[in-house]
């Protein structure tokens, strides 16, 4: 009885998903992408439905949505808009943080402020100057008394300017090592953003990902208690990974329906010949299928280990789940290329029907949201520590 309640939890989740991909996201899905503008209309309707809370607990007000129920609507979404679905995941990430390691009543009661107000947090992690390392800070948290003060010069903050909040990792004070960081809850009332790059990109370009000096203060009980390392492998890592993976199999998803619709107008044409596209859509369709079967076997090992430190710290867990970014940005755009291989010159154009030039756009960011060959070399340092079975 339980599995079946899950399973239409799951599928109201999709039915929702695909109800704000359709109506909201896809209809101003081109404008966003064409004027790379934030994709108001699109945050509207999640905040309409509670989705900003989707991971804040019941108990504090929220939907208390694990991560695969949060990662289904994520996937809904992404067929329809990627940018507003890539806004949603981010908001997650910094959730699911902020859920699972801040300690203090200012911090739950912060929480509680995101599920009632419907607040969306954007995230700082990378800063100028240490080369896309988020283990690492060189800006610090400044304590004067009871409040922080934080300046961070990061090259992306993504949507910021919009954000409630941005999430900074930093280091714990001036004397601390690059690695001993903290995270920090960054009000927007109490934020100052200068610009120091625009976002006029290939892809995801309503995020609105530009480059900011972030000047914070901020009470000092919004300084996490667990340490950026801790909060990294244990939630920030893994539910990035999973939620990306997944948004990236919605790209796949709707690029591989586009192939596949396609090639059933031209059966029913002629209903005595197998259309030249057939058999590599089946090929394609096996392909899809793999790609979903992964996410979903590593979402349940991340589900069942997720409170255990030591298991999701572990060099067997953090190499699945680095292979999953790996593969997964990788099998996007294999499967938005052999799709659009099947539509030809109907995929190419922009005024079709079957047009999947955005989503071979989009497709292609997913390399280097942390560049795969960062990881495939951290995967490659953990691949030499590693014991066999």
């Amino acid at each position: 009885m339980k599995l079946a309640d899950e399973h239409e939890g799951l599928a109201e989740l999709v039915d929702l998903g695909r109800r704000i991909g359709r109506e909201v996201a896809a209809v101003h899905a081109v404008d966003v992408d064409v004027n790379a503008r934030f994709p108001q209309e699109t945050i509207d309707a999640f905040r309409a439905e509670g989705l900003l809370g989707a991971l804040v607990p019941v108990e504090l007000g929220g939907l208390g949505h694990d991560l695969r129920q949060a990662a289904t609507v994520v996937r809904e979404v992404a067929r329809h808009c990627a940018s507003s679905a890539m806004i949603l995941a981010m908001h997650h990430i910094q959730v699911a943080s902020i859920v699972r390691h801040g300690k203090s009543p200012k911090v739950a009661d912060y929480i509680r402020r995101i599920a009632g107000e419907q607040l969306l947090l954007a995230s700082a992690t990378t800063e100028i100057g240490i080369g896309g390392n988020t283990r690492n800070s060189t800006c610090y948290v400044e304590r004067d008394g009871s409040s922080f003060r934080l300046t961070k010069q990061a090259p992306v903050i993504s949507y910021g300017q919009y954000a409630d909040a941005i999430i900074a990792p930093a280091r714990r004070n001036e004397e601390s090592a690059p690695s001993d960081q903290v995270m920090v809850i960054c009000e927007s009332d109490a934020v100052s953003l200068t610009p120091i790059s625009g976002w006029d990109t290939l892809g995801f370009r309503g995020t609105c990902s530009l480059g900011f000096t972030l000047e914070a203060t901020g009470d000092g009980e919004l300084v996490l208690d667990d340490s950026f390392g801790d909060i990294s492998s244990a939630t920030m890592l893994p539910t990035s990974h999973l939620l990306w993976s997944s948004l990236w199999l919605g790209l796949a998803e709707e690029a591989s329906w586009r192939a596949q619709r396609f090639v059933q107008k031209a059966a029913r044409r002629d209903l005595n010949q197998s259309p030249p596209g057939a058999t590599r859509l089946a090929a394609l369709m096996v392909t899809r299928q793999q790609f979903a079967s992964s996410i979903d076997a590593l979402m349940s090992r991340y589900l069942e280990i997720q409170d255990d430190a030591e298991e999701t710290s572990s060099i067997d867990f953090m190499v699945a789940i680095n292979t999953l970014k790996v593969s997964a940005s990788t099998l996007v755009v294999d499967i938005v290329n052999q799709a659009l291989l099947i539509v030809g010159i109907a995929g190419y154009r922009e005024d079709s029907e079957f047009t999947l030039g955005r989503i071979l756009r989009d497709a292609h960011g997913a390399a280097v949201m942390v560049n795969n060959d960062r990881i495939a070399g951290n995967t490659a340092q953990l691949a030499l520590m590693q014991r066999e079975a």
